[in-house]
């Protein structure tokens, strides 16, 4: 995860309504407003109209008048209940449920997912063992694996012919996963995003074309530098 950039969060629009991007209406929904969704409720409102995509549910929900999941606690904004109806019914194109609970989670939190910042090459044991010493990588004598024979036993000593499995983690293909498990994210987002601005629907907020970046690994420019 990366924290919450500072962004122009929210600021004032004509008619009354402020304008927002729909990461930050997603983080006051969920986090200041906490609503949560009903993914079994809204999931079946939105398999009973496959053709139709979020617009469709939302309808429905401001037809039957009804809230999402309010379980208890005092009722949220209606914004806030469009947005979690809206999340609920991603479809499987961008993610569907696991999509919808991933951006809830997150924008709960008010942390974007991580695109493989935080990933670092390296070279580890299979498995870890302790001691009165301290942490140790387990080691275990070499009987082969089929491709490489084990060591001749009458050139082994007492000590020898032990070997230390190892895994390589933060891989090039574990980064490109987090790349493209950003780059779905913030398709979902988009998504939202239009939803919102071709329905206009929201009661304080109008939602504006601003996205978390496309392509966050990559370093911008310096174009001073470049001769």
């Amino acid at each position: 995860m990366v924290p919450l950039g500072g962004g122009r969060g929210v600021r004032p629009a004509r008619g009354g309504k402020r304008e927002v991007s729909i990461w930050d209406l997603l983080v006051w929904a969920f986090a200041v407003e906490k609503v949560s969704m009903d993914l079994d409720e809204l999931g079946a409102m939105a398999d009973a109209r496959p053709n139709f995509g979020i617009e469709y549910v939302l309808i429905q929900r401001a037809m039957l008048g009804c809230t999402v999941d309010g379980g208890g606690r005092s009722e949220s904004h209606p914004d806030a209940d469009l947005v979690a109806s809206a999340v609920a019914s991603l479809p499987e194109a961008v993610g569907g449920r696991g999509m919808a609970v991933q951006i809830a989670e997150c924008s709960r939190f008010r942390l974007m997912p991580c695109w493989g910042s935080d990933v670092e090459p390296r070279c580890e044991p299979v498995e870890w063992k302790r001691n009165k010493h301290g942490l140790f990588a387990a080691r275990s004598f070499w009987r082969g694996d089929g491709n490489m024979a084990r060591w001749p036993e009458a050139q082994l000593g007492r000590d020898d012919g032990y070997v230390c499995p190892v895994t390589y983690r933060g891989t090039a293909s574990e980064v490109a996963a987090a790349r493209r498990a950003w780059l779905q994210w913030r398709m979902a987002l988009a998504m939202l995003r239009d939803t919102f601005r071709t329905r206009s629907d929201l009661t304080a907020f109008e939602v504006t074309e601003d996205l978390p970046p496309v392509a966050p690994w990559k370093k911008p420019v310096d174009r001073m530098s470049v001769r």
